[in-house]
Parts: structure tokens; C-alpha cells; sequence
């Protein structure tokens, strides 16, 4: 090659490849399924790495292969001849050294730093064999190992102060067996470190070492609540407020389940009262009655929970709920067994009352419209109502217990027209839900108001007596009583943090969670 070609091919690869600045590229070899550029360096001497002295005489010379960018899609490599120089400085431990070129070489790489950064970003967006694949589209080989090794090559984040407000919540690694911590900075949204497990200790540990956190975001949970008081002592501690109305709505489905039979609206007349047939009680219902009376029997001989248990072999739980209770009524809760009748009942009740009261030709018609059970359910279904020429009464559908939840937390002016009605009819027929409504308005207007300074006028207007499933809410409320009324009095939440946990999930599902806590901790840290 002439030198004026190799002046222009060397002057068209600064401008288009500004990585290779610092050599000269001789010729351009166009092999098979890659393109090898044969380049040396530009300067005639180099430091020596041990001493710094310069080094002028060369004392051999070999090729080094570096893989480089893809050229349109083609695979690239750098093929380099490096020189080997004797250091001038006698004193000097290293008697010779290869020549590195900033920017472009260091001790034992086998990519350039552009291509480095690329895999890196391929590592860090995509794992290892998805990674990979993308890779190989782009014109480069590799493996999904190496870009896993790309990812734990990098560095930590420095943190050199905790963050002003700092939120903290749990995710799993295994769901149901370890969880982890993300602990996120809320003024700038980005996560600032994860940790292997969920309790006090860990956390503790981080805040003492990055002091400077003022404001601590967190759930109810008691070891986050315990690692910020002991770590960051003065920091106002805010229990988010989407924690607080998702166990209020909890509470509120408990309470409705307990009242189900008022959503059901009153049969209107029929032409013949039918004859009431009292219900056989099952064997659950027996079953329930009878451990009911066996535990309150020892409980007023002065047997413990932890006695019952152990002499009943029944589990902790289930001797704690019976012993809760007051009326083994209480325990059933009036649950009814689904049947696959349920969605066809009305149109049996209006063939019955239509004069159609043979079993048989109703079930018929079932079938024609989908009815997969038996006769025989139909038939049990009518028997109370042959004992005389009766009409079943009808009557509108009653909601689950889920839907009329709805309609007692959600905004009343995002209420339908139809479900307001049928709201304020459940209402009128049950006064505790009426009271427990009140409730749920009044906690809903002091939490998106931020009046945290109502919340023990709040408290005290509670009765739990006609709703004991309210209890437990309010004992934890007042456990928690500082960071509850700092959640419902100032703007700091935890959305942030819930927002970074679904990531972590993304990124768990990418990698079919079989990711190390290493790798996932810094796939979550780069990627934003």
C-alpha cells in the first residue's frame, strides 16, 4: 500500500472510528464472516507501567487481536502490533513491558473499550442469553456467560450520604421463603442499594453507614420500623398511604363477608307462602359447634391455647380462632357451598311460578341453556316448595361480597347510578355496614387531604363492638401511631418503591429466577 492511500485510509478511520485515534491502520483484510483491520501504534516510544520512565529501544515485537464494533453488521477485529520495550531506568524491577495504547488497550483484554461498553449495556438490558442472542444480530459472537461476567465486573455505585428520603420495602427471591430489601431514594426515584434479607439488621447496618437520611418511607412492617429508629435516629418515619387503605379495604371485606346476608334484597310476596323447612346442619356445621364447645370448656378450666393445642393436635391458628369467638355462629359466617345451579335459579324460578314444577322438563330446559349439573339438584332445590302449591318468590340477584366492597371504598361520585341505589339499599338494610361507610368516607377525606391531625378524633368515634373485625386495624394504627399520622399528613409515599419492586419482578421473570442476589442487585442499580 502507498503511503498517500495509508495517509487517507488512516485520516477516513479517525473521523469514523475515533476509538482507533491512537494507532495507524495499514491495510484493511476482508475475511469470511469478519473484517480485520492490521494497525500499529502511533508513537514512537512508551512509559514504562512500573516506573514511568519512557522507553526508546524495542526489544521484539508481537500481534494482538482485540474484537472490535461490528462494521455494517460484519464482525470487526484489531489486529495490533504491539512492541516490547527495555526499560531505560536500570533501578526498575521490570526489565521489558508492552507498549498500551490509552483509550484503546489494557493488560490481558480481548475487546475494545467501545465494544466492552456495548456488551456491558447488552449484559445489564437483557442477561446472558437473551444478550446473546441480540448480540449475534448485531454481528458479534458471545457468549452468554461472558456478558454475565461483563455485568459482575462492574463496579459499585457509590452512596457517599443516605439520601433525604429514603424508602424501604421488601421483595422476594423465593416468594413464600426469602425476601429481600430495596432501599430507594424518593426525591430522585432511583434505587440506591438492595439487600439479601428483610430484617432489622441489615437495614440498621446501611443507615449507620450512610448517615443523612431525614425522612424513612416504609410499610407497617416492625423490623423496618425498628432498623429506621435504631439507624437513623430523628428521622420521621412515614407508613405509606396505599399500605394503610389496602388493609382498611381488607377490613372492610371481612366486615361485608360478615354481614352477607343483608346484601341479599327481601323476596317480595308470593302468591302461597311457602312452608320454611329448617335446614339439616351439616357435618361441618356440627364439626364447628362441637370443637367450638370443647375449647371454651377448657378455657374456663384454665387451660391455655398452647395446652388446647397440644392435647386437641389441632393448629395453633385454628385454636386461636375458635377461642376468639363468642358464638360458634361466628365461625360459619353463613357460607353457602356454590352449586352449579347458581346462575340458572332465576330461570327455575320462573318456570316453577309459570306452572313448569316437574324436575324433569326443567332440567331440560337447563341443559339447552348450558346446565351441566343433575336432576337431582334441581329436585332438592324445589322440594321445599311441594309441600303445597307455593310460587317461589323472586327476587334481584344479591352482590358478592367483593362487589358491594367496592362500592363502600370507592369514590362515591365514581359510583354508577344503578350501584349507588343498590349501595344505598344495603345500607338501609344493615346499620353496621351504614356505620362502617361512615367510617371508610371519613378515613378516605383525612387521607387524601392529609389531615393526619383528625386521626385521633377518628379513632375515638369508632365503636368496635358492632364491627370487631375494625380491631386489629386499629390496634396496629395505634401501635404505629407517629408514622400512621405522618403518613396521612404529609406528601412523602412509597409509590416510588412499589413501582422499583415490579421491576425487580421484571427483571427476575427475564432471568426465570435462577439469578444470583449479585447479579440481579446490579442488573437493578445500572438499569437506571
Amino acid at each position: 500500500m502507498s503511503g498517500r492511500i495509508a495517509r487517507c485510509l488512516s485520516q477516513s478511520t479517525d473521523e469514523l472510528l475515533p476509538h482507533l485515534a491512537g494507532v495507524v491502520v495499514e491495510r484493511v483484510e476482508r475475511c469470511e464472516k469478519a473484517v480485520v483491520l492490521v494497525a500499529r501504534a502511533r508513537g514512537e516510544t512508551a512509559a514504562c507501567p512500573t516506573c514511568g520512565v519512557v522507553g526508546h529501544r524495542v526489544h521484539a515485537r508481537y500481534e494482538r487481536s482485540l474484537r472490535d464494533l461490528a462494521l455494517g453488521g460484519i464482525a470487526a477485529t484489531l489486529r495490533l502490533t504491539i512492541r516490547r520495550f527495555l526499560c531505560s531506568n536500570p533501578e526498575c524491577p521490570a526489565v521489558t513491558f508492552a507498549e498500551q495504547i490509552p483509550g484503546l488497550t489494557s493488560p490481558h483484554a480481548r475487546f475494545t473499550p467501545p465494544l466492552s461498553a456495548q456488551l456491558t449495556a447488552l449484559g445489564l438490558a437483557l442477561a446472558g442469553r437473551a444478550g446473546s442472542r441480540l448480540a449475534a444480530q448485531l454481528g458479534i459472537t458471545v457468549g452468554r456467560d461472558t456478558l454475565l461476567r461483563r455485568v459482575r465486573a462492574l463496579p459499585d455505585l457509590p452512596v457517599p450520604t443516605g439520601p433525604q428520603v429514603l424508602g424501604i420495602d421488601d421483595f422476594a427471591l423465593r416468594r413464600g421463603r426469602v425476601y429481600g430489601t430495596v432501599l430507594v431514594d424518593v426525591t430522585t426515584g432511583r434505587p440506591v442499594d438492595l439487600l439479601p434479607e428483610r430484617t432489622a439488621e441489615p437495614v440498621k447496618a446501611w443507615l449507620l453507614a450512610h448517615p443523612g437520611v431525614q425522612v424513612v418511607c416504609r410499610d407497617r412492617a416492625g423490623a423496618y420500623a425498628e432498623a429506621a429508629r435504631d439507624g437513623a435516629q430523628g428521622a420521621i418515619q412515614v407508613a405509606d398511604r396505599w399500605h394503610l387503605w389496602s388493609n382498611l379495604c381488607d377490613v372492610v371485606e371481612k366486615s361485608v363477608g360478615r354481614h352477607r346476608g343483608c346484601l341479599r334484597e327481601p323476596a317480595p310476596e308470593a302468591a302461597a307462602t311457602p312452608i320454611e323447612v329448617a335446614p339439616k346442619p351439616s357435618r361441618l356445621a356440627e364439626r364447628t359447634v362441637e370443637r367450638h364447645r370443647v375449647v371454651h370448656e377448657m378455657l374456663a378450666k384454665g387451660a391455655s391455647p398452647t395446652v388446647i393445642q397440644r392435647r386437641t393436635g389441632w393448629d395453633p391458628k385454628t385454636v386461636r380462632r375458635y377461642a376468639d369467638a363468642a358464638d360458634p355462629t361466628q365461625l360459619m359466617g353463613g357460607v353457602t357451598k356454590p352449586s352449579l345451579l347458581d346462575e340458572f335459579k332465576p330461570f327455575v324460578i320462573e318456570r316453577w311460578n309459570d306452572g313448569v314444577i316437574d324436575a324433569v322438563s326443567i332440567t331440560a330446559e337447563l341443559r339447552e341453556l348450558g346446565y351441566s349439573g343433575s336432576e337431582r339438584t334441581v329436585r332438592r332445590f324445589l322440594a321445599p316448595y311441594r309441600k303445597q302449591d307455593a310460587k317461589i318468590p323472586s327476587a334481584a340477584a344479591a352482590p358478592s361480597v367483593r362487589e358491594a366492597t367496592t362500592w363502600l371504598t370507592q369514590h362515591p361520585e365514581r359510583l354508577g347510578e344503578d350501584d349507588a341505589q343498590r349501595l344505598k339499599a344495603v345500607l338501609t338494610r344493615c346499620p353496621e355496614l351504614e356505620d362502617l361507610s361512615a367510617i371508610v368516607r371519613d378515613f378516605a377525606k383525612m387521607m387524601a387531604n392529609l389531615d393526619g391531625h383528625l386521626l385521633d378524633d377518628w379513632l375515638a368515634a369508632i365503636n368496635t363492638d358492632d364491627l370487631p373485625d375494625l380491631l386489629p386495624f386499629i390496634r396496629g394504627i395505634r401501635h404505629d401511631h407517629a408514622a400512621v399520622t405522618a403518613g396521612l399528613s404529609t406528601p412523602f409515599n412509597s409509590g416510588v418503591v412499589e413501582g422499583h419492586v415490579n421491576r425487580i419482578k421484571m427483571l427476575k421473570r427475564q432471568m426465570f429466577g435462577r439469578a444470583n442476589f449479585d447479579l440481579l442487585r446490579l442488573r437493578v442499580l445500572y438499569s437506571t
